[in-house]
This record gives C-alpha cells, sequence and structure tokens, in this order.
C-alpha cells in the first residue's frame, strides 16, 4: 500500500510539474526579451547551433538565427513535453536550465535578432528545382510565404535557407508520423509524397 501510495504522489507531481512547465512556455510569449541577457543565455544554444546560429551545413544542427521568436519558444515547448521527440534537445528546454520565464523570452529574441547569413546554408543536389518549386508553390506557401519567411503570429517558421538535410530529415518524419508536432494541414499535403518529390521540395527551400 505503502508502495502505492508513493507512486500515485510521484505520477501527482510529475502531472503538477509539467503543467507547470507548460504555464511558464505561454508565459514567455507575452514578454518583452533583453537580447543582452538573451546573448548571455544563448551560450547553451551555441556548442550545436554555434554562435551565429547557423547550425551545421550537413544538417546534424539546424539553422535558428532569425527564426520568429514565437516559434522558438512553440519548439522549446513541444520537445520539453515530449510532444516532440528530440533527447538532445531536452535538458535544454528546461525552463529550470534556461533560467525562467524570463529568460526563455530573452534567448528567443535573441535567436530572433541574429542575422540569417545570406547563402550560408547547406543545399541539395540541384537535380530538379523546377519540380522543387512547382511542389512549394502549390502546397508551401500559404504557411510559409513565397519566400519562406513564415508567419509568426501563426508560428509558422521560417524556413526559407534551412539546412537541406534537416529540411529533408524532418519531411520524412512528418510524413511517416515520426515527429508528433506536425501541423495536421501540413501533413495533409505531404504524407502523400516520395522522397524524390521532398528532396526536390527541400532543395527548392534550402535555396530561397
Amino acid at each position: 500500500m505503502k508502495s502505492f501510495t508513493l507512486f500515485v504522489i510521484f505520477i501527482f507531481q510529475a502531472i503538477i510539474s509539467s503543467t507547470y512547465a507548460q504555464d511558464i512556455y505561454d508565459q514567455a510569449l507575452s514578454l518583452t526579451s533583453n537580447l543582452d541577457n538573451g546573448k548571455n543565455s544563448y551560450r547553451l544554444c551555441a556548442s550545436c547551433h554555434l554562435d551565429n546560429g547557423m547550425g551545421k551545413v550537413n544538417g546534424s544542427f539546424p539553422v535558428i538565427a532569425s527564426q520568429h521568436k514565437s516559434v522558438v519558444i512553440k519548439q522549446l515547448k513541444d520537445i520539453q513535453s515530449k510532444h516532440r521527440d528530440n533527447p538532445t534537445m531536452y535538458p535544454f528546454s528546461d525552463p529550470k536550465t534556461i533560467g525562467g520565464v524570463q529568460a526563455i523570452a530573452d534567448v528567443a529574441g535573441y535567436i530572433q535578432s541574429l542575422p540569417h547569413i545570406v547563402r550560408g546554408s547547406g543545399v541539395g543536389p540541384g537535380g530538379n528545382l523546377r519540380n522543387g518549386r512547382s511542389l512549394y508553390i502549390a502546397n508551401c506557401t500559404a504557411c510559409h510565404g513565397l519566400d519562406g519567411s513564415g508567419n509568426a503570429e501563426q508560428m509558422f517558421p521560417r524556413i526559407k535557407s534551412q539546412h537541406y538535410e534537416y529540411l529533408l530529415r524532418q519531411l520524412k518524419w512528418m510524413r511517416d508520423g515520426y515527429r508528433a508536432n506536425t501541423n495536421p494541414a501540413m501533413l495533409n499535403l505531404i504524407k502523400n509524397m516520395s522522397d524524390s518529390e521532398l528532396s526536390d521540395l527541400a532543395d527548392y527551400v534550402s535555396r530561397l
């Protein structure tokens, strides 16, 4: 009986802790960012995403420079709640690691302020960019815009000039059901695309 009681207490505490963490992210969306403090917090991120936020050309770590503050906060929230499977990011998405609600707003704002380096991204093979452009215009512009800038208010991410390998991997994971936080509307658009079509699409976006 004692073991069962302890188990119930543990589960209850875990639920309360998770709810509290999610509330913190929601609060962060409404706060004004202090970019100087955000720069200090960003040191945790720079080891993978680099000082300039451009990640790795091989796609192991994405470009995050200039990403919308709202999108950064949403992805941190999804990762922390395990709604997006990314074990590498779990400790770095913990509000306690980041430094609390204001620190989350600060680092997200700092990431948004980083300039996206033109032609600093890894691109695809360039085999069928015409098809990639057609697929992008037909399926992606309503949310991500013609130039891939996304929509901060709707939390649609900036995807222009993202690394090809990263884009392709995420598209496949979304299509195949591995990425749980995929927007249902987006899944409906890509669910029947072949690997080659996703490659063409990612290649085109990597060059925007």
